[in-house]
């Protein structure tokens, strides 16, 4: 743990300082000078280079504690720059509303092309159950208030449900339950496109029957049977300490819900999508927190396989580093992307609670690779801020890998990692930004950002507690 102000000492390597302070060091690799176009869901500004939304849903913002905010960093050519970036809360000229009291805004954060303009828009979530998620637009200088758009969720998922190769939004309110029994949520989906000035296509409710019973913590979509129609999967909260998942395929007329026993693995942890085997169908990747596992569902034509086709990984798993411990928290946060550049995606696990000497939750996180014969532990990496390289130090509580995310941000062809750890600097929080390469992640290079770099509110932010 250090400190995280820009005025202060910083503990990094050389070249991980200059490029948070914006200063470019040597060129990486030669496959940097002709970028990898980034995809247009992950460019807010159209640069060519995937940007990177971080949630600060704690921070005290307009004199309001746990108001929160979200920061967006830019992608280039030399990586992220703290330099480079928006910071965008109720309190910014344009987004509905103003900053409240505990509303969490940046607690959950999707992303995509809404209107087709060719930039990528973010919606901001929150977890006060009761105000609008917003939609902030992107355009050829990244995110702004302007314009922004309230649409009536606290989480949001965006995919083109019906594949007419337009995004739509599914929508759900929750109000998270503090006791053992569920609040419920309500769903819906919104049909792209979108417009600024309010339009979209038709509403639908989703599942009213069964959400009402749960409430939704998160999400993600995927193409699991390669017909173009992107799938759901939700995390839900049961009731009486019990989570589960809720499973939707896409269709012509939108998303069906999924209610056959053990269709999907369960998960109260992470959730991702990704191509881990490389054939061409999105694979369902879960996080089971309280066993310390994530267990993959692969994806083929007729759609996610039987259950006796599951795999499951631990750290316990061979190649994996490590030992298991059920409190370690394996499998907190998911991300799937490809990080080796041989066109199979891989998954980076998040560990939050792993004990490091006597640091209980000081953090890891591992990178498990995909192969032609799916997820494997054989050349797994582990990192903490004790690996070499890596900027900080491991400390009690600082929780690294809390959030994870796998996203090309220096056009390379390469994914590269983004791991928060919210607890850092006595719970403010920060994100390490580690190269991706032929090797797999490295460590030269390496990036940490905090909110003070950024000019953010700072002070029990929980900065990185999403990562998007």
């Amino acid at each position: 743990m250090f400190s995280l102000s820009p005025s202060g000492r910083w503990a990094v390597p050389i070249v991980a300082g200059l490029v948070a302070l914006g200063v470019a060091p040597p060129q990486e690799l030669s496959r940097a000078e002709a970028a990898t176009p980034a995809p247009v869901e992950n460019d807010f500004n159209g640069d060519g280079y995937a940007d990177l939304a971080i949630g600060a849903p704690k921070a005290t913002v307009s004199g309001h504690a746990g108001a929160g905010y979200v920061a967006v960093v830019y992608g280039g050519p030399h990586g992220l720059s703290a330099v480079r970036r928006t910071v965008v809360s109720r309190s910014t000229t344009g987004v509905p509303g103003s900053a409240a009291t505990d509303e969490g805004f940046g607690t959950r954060l999707s992303r995509g092309d809404l209107d087709g303009d060719g930039y990528a828009d973010l919606v901001v979530g929150n977890r006060a159950g009761k105000t609008d998620a917003v939609i902030l637009w992107g355009g050829p200088h990244g995110l702004t208030g302007a314009g922004a758009r309230s649409v009536p969720a606290t989480n949001t998922q965006t995919g083109d449900f019906d594949g007419d190769g337009r995004l739509d939004l599914a929508l759900f309110r929750t109000r998270p339950a503090m006791g053992d029994d569920p609040n419920g949520s309500t769903a819906s989906v919104w049909k792209g496109p979108f417009t600024r000035s309010g339009r979209h296509g038709t509403e639908t409710r989703l599942d009213a029957d069964h959400l009402k019973y749960y409430d939704v913590r998160d999400g993600a979509t995927g193409d699991v049977n390669g017909d173009g129609r992107d799938d759901l999967a939700l995390n839900v909260y049961e009731g009486d300490g019990s989570y589960g998942t809720r499973f939707y395929t896409g269709s012509p007329s939108g998303l069906v819900p999924q209610s056959a026993p053990d269709a999907v693995p369960n998960t109260d942890g992470g959730l991702a999508f990704g191509d881990l085997d490389g054939d061409g169908y999105d694979d369902l990747a879960v996080g089971a927190v309280y066993d310390s596992a994530v267990t993959v569902a692969y994806g083929s034509a007729s759609g996610l396989g039987a259950r006796d086709t599951w795999k499951t990984f631990t750290e316990d798993t061979p190649g994996v580093p490590g030992t298991g411990d059920s409190v370690f928290r394996f499998g907190q946060a998911l991300s799937a992307g490809d990080v080796n550049g041989d066109h199979i995606d891989d998954l980076a696990v998040g560990i939050p609670g792993k004990e490091l000497g006597y640091d209980d939750n000081a953090g890891a996180v591992d990178v498990l690779y995909g192969t032609r014969s799916g997820l494997t532990g054989k050349g797994a990496q582990s990192f903490t801020q004790d690996t070499p390289g890596v900027p900080g130090r491991a400390e009690l509580s600082d929780t690294f890998g809390a959030s994870v995310a796998l996203l090309d941000i220096n056009g390379n062809g390469y994914a590269d990692l983004a791991a928060a750890a919210v607890g850092e600097d006595g719970g403010n929080g920060a994100v390490w930004s580690l190269r991706g390469r032929p090797t797999g992640i490295v460590t030269d290079a390496a990036l940490v950002l905090g909110p003070r770099a950024l000019g953010a509110p700072y002070a029990k932010a929980g900065f990185g507690g999403e990562l998007e």
